[in-house]
């Protein structure tokens, strides 16, 4: 995992004086690189042991250490985004239509690589293992995600499976409740931190659903309430309306569970898709 992209996850977990710190890195990784501790403390108000301490809180032993893996990781990443027609990843006002166009582009294939590189593969199959054996499938989120829960949705839908998205707060929170059935609750937040989604899942779990988050945020409330939590790796641009990169990565996750989902009645899904492609291939003609 990018140390820009932990300190993009972690960000949202943080005390004020270290959320500070993670703010400027965000905005411009080379800060660390350009500035000792003594002045990114004064940049960030805050001193130098709170510097110190988000070293800590994002896995390195001091302020040395950070500066000396993010050097390494952006000389990697210039390299990476020049090959690309990117130069950096971050887009600025003195960019082309192009150039702007290009950097999104990095970032999102940047955020699929590393979502993919940090997959935990036991707990995708567990998810996987959970989605095939329920009889009713809880999907919940909101703004953005609300949109992935829907992808997910209807991928299920179109193979048979029983997938219901739920669009209201009051539903969602009803939905966990009267369980007749094996059920799974799928939550999709980006910051783990999303109050509805988080009271989806811990009502569906309190009721007896397993629970499944999909996040960024690995120690979040969300993460927290769910049996199996799948982790995206991103770093959104400076133009997030609503979500764009974090988008992107979240549908992967939702393609690796239909993937994983579809292979165990493989036979079952080839002839659902095809029906179902006959169905709506009346609705062209």
């Amino acid at each position: 995992m990018s140390i820009q992209s932990t300190i993009e996850a972690a960000a949202s977990t943080l005390p004020p004086s270290l959320s500070r710190i993670a703010a400027a890195i965000r905005e411009n990784p080379s800060i660390v690189i350009d500035m000792t501790i003594n002045e990114l403390a004064q940049e960030c108000r805050t001193s130098v042991a709170s510097v110190v301490r988000f070293c800590r809180a994002i896995g390195f032993a001091g302020y040395a250490a950070l500066r000396m893996a993010l050097a390494t990781e952006l000389g990697k990443e210039a390299a990476q985004f020049s090959a690309r027609g990117a130069f950096g990843s971050e887009i600025s006002d003195e960019d082309t239509l192009q150039e702007a166009v290009s950097k999104l582009a990095a970032l999102e294939l940047l955020a699929i690589e590393e979502t993919v590189a940090r997959l935990d593969f036991g707990v995708l199959e567990a998810a996987i293992t959970a989605i095939d054996g329920a009889d009713r499938i809880l999907l919940y989120g909101i703004g953005a995600s609300q949109f992935v829960a829907e992808d997910l949705a209807h991928k299920l839908l179109r193979v048979g499976r029983n997938a219901h998205v739920l669009a209201d707060p009051h539903e969602a929170v009803a939905a966990t409740v009267l369980q007749t059935a094996p059920t799974v609750a799928i939550g999709f937040s980006h910051s783990g931190a999303t109050i509805e989604t988080v009271r989806f899942l811990e009502t569906a779990r309190r009721h007896g659903a397993a629970t499944i988050a999909v996040t960024s945020a690995k120690d979040s409330p969300l993460a927290r309430a769910a049996d199996h939590a799948l982790f995206t790796e991103v770093r959104e641009s400076t133009f997030r309306a609503g979500a764009m990169v974090s988008r992107i990565a979240q549908l992967t996750l939702v393609d690796c569970l239909f993937v994983g989902v579809a292979k165990r009645r493989f036979h079952e899904t080839v002839d659902a898709l095809r029906r179902t492609h006959e169905a709506m291939q009346e609705l062209r003609d």
